[in-house]
């Protein structure tokens, strides 16, 4: 990525010489442009939020930037590249959104996430630490910002106005004002399951940190999921691969006191809920809660049951790349005799990829819009 401090080489993590998307956009580029057109004082406290492979604090290394991120595999990337980059250890300090928020912030620049909540939890941790001189500038994609997103910075930090686009990024110019009567953070949300989801799940709380998937209701998809899910009894170690709030792991658990559970997300906040949501029921057995990149770090045969609803978008981008590297790793960790059950729309084609990893897959139940798919491992 060329930049006004320089040309920087990007990769997302982990690296992939076949992954064909890059680890820059157009709008973290319009960014970097625009801090060094304008002339904005990078001498004070630069706090980059969402920054999504750590390009803007590659770039901006030399200013020791302060990143804030929800995502372990971007957090990686940023590593990866300030080393490649030659930055010196230290010079960012990396932080994630579970952390406490810096105390003063002289410059911070939003790259706009695709979860409004997650932006609305964020802005209101941050915008204390804000002052009357604080330069806020928020990139996206044109797509990416909308009306509502606007009004969000409006309504926590202060007057908001947005930039022309330029190659279909759009960045967003907002004042702080601190006389701004701040509304009150909703974030963590709970609330209680409906009676039909079935079992031990029925009226239970579910809790969910800002930027989870589906965060204020239970997902179509997971629904479905509950309703087949394995009889773990005797199975003893099982994982809610790609864990979300939780709520998979949590009805194994409620279901099999006797099962360790392993709760696993690449999502800070995602990881977060889940053990709230584990908490919160009450659940007695063991259980882990690990945030990381799919099953790496997990032992091979050391596992009895993954569960799995795969995401498949990485930010904007439509891609298989996730699912198939969960796929891959659950073959790894399970132990022969091993199972994976997956959920999935019907249209990805799972069933196709586990037919290559597996040799075989096994359609449990299906409707209109998703399946659940179960792989063994034979050996």
């Amino acid at each position: 990525m060329t930049t006004p401090w320089g040309e920087v080489a990007l990769t997302r993590f982990p690296e992939d010489p076949r992954e064909a998307l890059r680890a820059w956009d157009a709008s973290d580029a319009y960014l970097l442009r625009h801090l060094a057109a304008a002339n904005v004082p990078l001498s004070g406290t630069v706090v980059v939020l969402g920054d999504r492979w750590g390009a803007l604090v590659t770039a901006l290394a030399e200013h020791r930037p302060t990143q804030i991120t929800d995502s372990w595999l971007g957090q990686e990337a940023t590593r990866a590249n300030l080393a490649r980059a030659g930055v010196e250890a230290g010079a960012v300090r990396l932080l994630t959104t579970r952390d406490p928020a810096p105390e003063r912030i002289d410059v911070l620049l939003v790259r706009v996430p695709k979860s409004l909540a997650l932006l609305e939890d964020q802005l209101l941790r941050l915008a204390p630490a804000l002052h009357a001189d604080t330069v806020v500038v928020g990139a996206g994609m044109v797509k990416e910002i909308h009306t509502s997103t606007l009004r969000l910075f409006e309504r926590i930090i202060g007057p908001t106005r947005t930039s022309l686009a330029e190659q279909k990024a759009r960045l967003v110019f907002c004042t702080p004002d601190p006389s701004l009567r701040r509304p009150r953070n909703p974030w963590p949300y709970t609330y209680d399951l409906p009676e039909d989801v079935g079992g031990m799940l029925a009226g239970r709380p579910v809790v969910n940190h800002a930027g989870v998937f589906c965060a204020d209701r239970l997902d179509i998809g997971t629904r479905f999921f509950l309703r087949h899910l394995p009889d773990t009894a005797g199975r003893r170690r099982v994982v809610d691969l790609g864990c979300g709030n939780g709520v998979v792991g949590t009805a194994v658990a409620l279901a099999d006191p006797a099962a360790e559970v392993l709760f696993t997300d690449e999502s800070f906040q995602a990881v977060a809920s889940a053990e709230a949501t584990y908490r919160a029921n009450g659940a007695a057995g063991h259980a882990e809660f690990r945030v990381g990149d799919g099953l790496a770090g997990v032992a091979d045969g050391s596992v009895d049951v993954v569960l799995n609803n795969p995401p498949f978008h990485s930010h904007q981008a439509t891609t298989d790349a996730t699912a198939w590297r969960m796929f891959t790793g659950a073959r790894r960790a399970l132990r022969p005799g091993g199972e994976l059950w997956v959920v999935g729309n019907r249209h990805l084609g799972y069933h196709l990829k586990l037919k290559r990893l597996f040799g075989a897959c096994e359609t449990v139940a299906g409707d209109r819009k998703f399946v659940v798919l179960k792989a063994v491992r034979r050996g």
